[in-house]
């Protein structure tokens, strides 16, 4: 490989690193435990000072931001992955 080759592998970011992961979903009464249980799996012991939760204007829709400590690129991966499987979830970002 030469010099000028980029690793597609490779990852920017430097770890372990804060990474905000925002998810969106339709407004519910179980869909905030929902996402919690699946953040805490790949985030275990991640206080609620670093997640925030914002209805949108009407109400319809939910949006939760989780501040994560990234162990990995793996690791965002494959919570993303776990997120966008999720019952009522629209988007990750």
């Amino acid at each position: 490989m030469s010099a000028d080759a980029i690793d597609p592998s490779a990852s920017p970011l430097q770890f372990p690193t804060d990474y905000p992961i925002k998810v969106v979903g339709r407004s519910a009464r179980d869909f905030r435990a929902r996402i919690d249980a699946v953040v805490l799996q790949y985030s275990p012991g991640l206080p609620p000072e670093r997640i925030s939760e914002r209805g949108s204007g009407a109400g319809n829709f939910t949006s939760i931001t989780y501040t994560i400590v990234a162990q990995s690129r793996e690791q965002v991966t494959t919570l993303v992955a776990a997120l966008v499987a999720t019952e009522g979830v629209l988007m990750v970002i």
